[in-house]
């Protein structure tokens, strides 16, 4: 388990750089910030992490965590384009509540996606970077909040939710990327 979370630590260059969206929630009083690797080119990976989210393709981890899961809480194993084509504006229902969304607040398809929400006081910011890496595809996602009351709380059980969910669909994409050859990088 130690060595799965370990697959999404980011280096400290990439901690200490700004990222896209960095100035939506700025000061924050919790930033967390997760990487990893696959090997597929961004334009492959994209379509992946545009259609993420609840009610659109789900979130993703691998089979052997979905099996545990009712099928209708299952990621998809396909690119599906009616969950493509976001743009500045764009509205997707979020997991942090039944009424919680996220708004596209920047996008560059093929290499950042930039969400902003408001969670009663607090501002969050979640950005998607993907940095082309040789053949294969850097993936950078920072979660910034403010204010936090409970910073404290934030940084222990957020902290962990945030690194098992990260960790879950770093598996689970690099296994949909593995099962498709890269050929689902672009719909059909």
């Amino acid at each position: 388990m130690i060595q799965t979370f370990a697959r999404v630590r980011p280096t400290d260059a990439e901690i200490r750089e700004h990222r896209p969206g960095d100035e939506l929630v700025a000061p924050a009083d919790v930033v967390m910030d997760r990487a990893f690797s696959v090997a597929a080119a961004p334009d492959v990976v994209w379509p992946w992490l545009e259609q993420l989210g609840k009610r659109r393709a789900g979130w993703y981890f691998p089979r052997s965590v979905e099996r545990w899961l009712p099928r209708s809480r299952r990621g998809l194993h396909r690119i599906d384009p009616a969950h493509l084509g976001l743009e500045v504006g764009s509205v997707i229902p979020d997991y942090g509540g039944r009424d919680e969304t996220f708004e596209v607040a920047q996008i560059e398809p093929g290499r950042l996606l930039v969400y902003r929400s408001q969670r009663g006081r607090v501002s969050v910011s979640w950005a998607i970077e993907l940095r082309a890496e040789g053949a294969g595809t850097r993936i950078l996602f920072r979660l910034r909040l403010a204010p936090v009351k409970h910073v404290w709380l934030a940084r222990t059980v957020g902290e962990f939710f945030d690194l098992a969910t990260i960790a879950g669909l770093a598996a689970g994409l690099k296994q949909r990327l593995a099962e498709t050859g890269g050929r689902e990088g672009r719909p059909e």
